[in-house]
C-alpha cells in the first residue's frame, strides 16, 4: 500500500513488530490503536507474551500470521532481520526491566526501536542504549506520548518564541488514585509488577508516571534538570516501592520548580499538568482539558487558547485533526507521536533527509535517558535525606 505521508511525500507503511502487549495487557492495545489511526504503520510480527500459548493466541487475535508470531524476542530479532520483508522497527511494551535487553537485541539486529517509558531501570543501561543506538546508527524513540497533544506543541512554540520571557519556574505534576488501596498485594496484575523492584526498578511512582510529568515540563520549557532534592514515600503499608514523590528541581538557566507524582490521591483519576512561568507571562496545560491552554500575560486578563482556534501556532495546526470544538484527546495525541516517529524512521532508513524540526518533537533515546537520570537522582537524593543531587544527563 502506498499513501501520502504527513509532509506530502509518498511512502510505504512502516513495518513494525511488537514485544509484549498480548491479551489482557493494557498499554499494548493503546499503542496499536494509536499506530492504526493514520494508516502509516502495519503490525506484521510479534512476541506478544513470554507464555508461548498466549503469544500465539494473542497474535491470531490481532491478525499476525502464525509464522511471524514468536515465543522469544531473541528469535524474533534474528528472524525478522533475515527476512527481505522483515520489520523496520520494534515496539516494546513490556514491564520496565525488559526494555533494555529487548532494545539491545533489536539494535544489534539493525532494527529501529520504539520503546515505552521508562527507557530502562538503571542509568547504566540507559547510557549503554544511547551509545549502542549511535554506534548502530539506528533511530530510537521513547513513547513519552503526551508531547503529541496539539496544545502541548503550541505551549512549546510559545516558550521558544519568547512569549513568556525569561523562564523563572517550571512545575509538572501527575496525580492518580488507583493505588490508594493495596491492590498490588491482592494480585492485581498491573499494580503488582509496577510496585515490584525487580521489574519496575528503583522507584514505582516516578518510573510509571513521574517521568511523564518531568518530560513534559522539560519539553515545553526547553529546560533540563541540573539538580534535584527529593522526598519519596510509600503511603500504603507494606508496599515495596514508593507511591508518592515530591521533587524540587533546579533547572538550567536559573529556573526553579517541582515535579509532583502520586498514585494514592483519592479523586484524581489521571491528573497530568504543567505550569511554566516567565518574567513576562505564564501558561498552564492540563491533561484533563487537553484542548485548552491558559495563557496569562502579567497585568492582563488570563486568556484560554483553544486548539484550532484564533492564535493557533503552526505546529499545533499541523497536528490538529479536527476543527476547533470537535474534540480530540489521548489517542489522537498518541497517534501524532506515532505519525511523526514513522516519518522519521522511514526517512532515516531510506537514506533521506530527516526533518530536524520534526525529529525535535519526538522524544528519543537521549530524552529517555534524561528521565532515567532524573529518577536515579531523585532516589539518591531521598536516600541522602533530600540532599541536592546532580540530575543532568551528560550524554
Amino acid at each position: 500500500m502506498v499513501y501520502a505521508t504527513s509532509d506530502g511525500s509518498a511512502g510505504k507503511r512502516l513495518r513494525v513488530g511488537m514485544v509484549g502487549g498480548g491479551r489482557n495487557a493494557f498499554i499494548g492495545a493503546v499503542h496499536r490503536l494509536a499506530m492504526r489511526l493514520d494508516d502509516q504503520i502495519v503490525l506484521v510480527a510479534g512476541a506478544l507474551s513470554s507464555d508461548p500459548e498466549n503469544a500465539a493466541a494473542s497474535a491470531a487475535e490481532i491478525g499476525i500470521a502464525p509464522e511471524r508470531s514468536y515465543a522469544d524476542y531473541h528469535a524474533m530479532a534474528l528472524a525478522e532481520a533475515a527476512r527481505p520483508d522483515g520489520i523496520e522497527a520494534v515496539v516494546i511494551v513490556t514491564p520496565n526491566h525488559l526494555h533494555a535487553p529487548i532494545a539491545t537485541a533489536f539494535l544489534e539486529a539493525g532494527i529501529d526501536v520504539i520503546c515505552d517509558k521508562p527507557l530502562s531501570t538503571t542509568l547504566g543501561d540507559a547510557e549503554a542504549l544511547v551509545a549502542l543506538a549511535r554506534a548502530k546508527k539506528r533511530r530510537f524513540v521513547v513513547t513519552l506520548n503526551n508531547t503529541g497533544y496539539a496544545m502541548v506543541r503550541q505551549a512549546r512554540e510559545m516558550v521558544m518564541a519568547g512569549e513568556l520571557g525569561r523562564i523563572v519556574s517550571v512545575h509538572g505534576a501527575y496525580i492518580q488514585d488507583w493505588l490508594t488501596r493495596p491492590i498490588d498485594a491482592e494480585g492485581q496484575k498491573q499494580a503488582e509488577w509496577r510496585t515490584d523492584p525487580a521489574r519496575a526498578g528503583q522507584s514505582a511512582v516516578l518510573a510509571d508516571i513521574g517521568v511523564h510529568a518531568f518530560n513534559l515540563a522539560s519539553y515545553i520549557s526547553s529546560c533540563e534538570a541540573e539538580a534535584v532534592s527529593a522526598d519519596l514515600f510509600t503511603a500504603v503499608p507494606g508496599r515495596r516501592l514508593d507511591d508518592n514523590a515530591h521533587v524540587m528541581v533546579r533547572w538550567t538557566d536559573g529556573a526553579r520548580g517541582t515535579i509532583l507524582a502520586s498514585q494514592t490521591s483519592p479523586g484524581h483519576y489521571n491528573d497530568l499538568s504543567v505550569r511554566i512561568y516567565g518574567d513576562k507571562a505564564g501558561l498552564k496545560w492540563s491533561g484533563g482539558r487537553p484542548e485548552e491552554l491558559r495563557f496569562s500575560v502579567y497585568g492582563e486578563e488570563t486568556r484560554t487558547l483553544v486548539r484550532g482556534g484564533h492564535g493557533s501556532t503552526e505546529e499545533s495546526r499541523r497536528v490538529s485533526r479536527m476543527p476547533a470544538a470537535h474534540p480530540e484527546g489521548y489517542i489522537e495525541a498518541f497517534a501524532n507521536f506515532y505519525r511523526d516517529a514513522a516519518d522519521i524512521i522511514r526517512a532515516h532508513r531510506s537514506g533521506g533527509v530527516v526533518d530536524a524540526a520534526r525529529a525535535a518533537q519526538v522524544p528519543d533515546v537521549v530524552d529517555g535517558a534524561r528521565g532515567v537520570k532524573f529518577v536515579a537522582a531523585a532516589v539518591a537524593s531521598n536516600a541522602a535525606g533530600g540532599a541536592w543531587t546532580a540530575a543532568r544527563f551528560a550524554g
